[in-house]
């Protein structure tokens, strides 16, 4: 072994990333069962309506993914302010 090189020591599992990855999957969920519960009324509107809605509906659930994503790698939800 190498002068400068220490023994390899095996990393303990950190527990934000799981728990990072159940809120997405919390969130997912969560957008799902409330966009089917008003599926009933999308349904009577107009055909481009719907479409606007499904598109808008299927970005919104992204936006509180980088927060979270954020908190599950550095344990900070909110991003370090810019240095001048």
């Amino acid at each position: 072994m190498p002068v400068n090189q220490e023994p390899f020591e095996e990393e303990q599992p950190r527990p934000r990333p799981a728990a990072g990855a159940f809120m997405i999957l919390a969130i997912i969920l969560f957008w799902s069962i409330l966009i089917a519960s008003v599926s009933d009324t999308v349904t009577r509107w107009p055909a481009l309506v719907q479409l606007v809605f499904y598109m808008v509906a299927g970005i919104v659930w992204i936006l509180p993914l980088r927060p979270i994503l954020r908190w599950s790698e550095t344990g900070r939800w909110r991003a370090d302010p810019p240095q001048p």
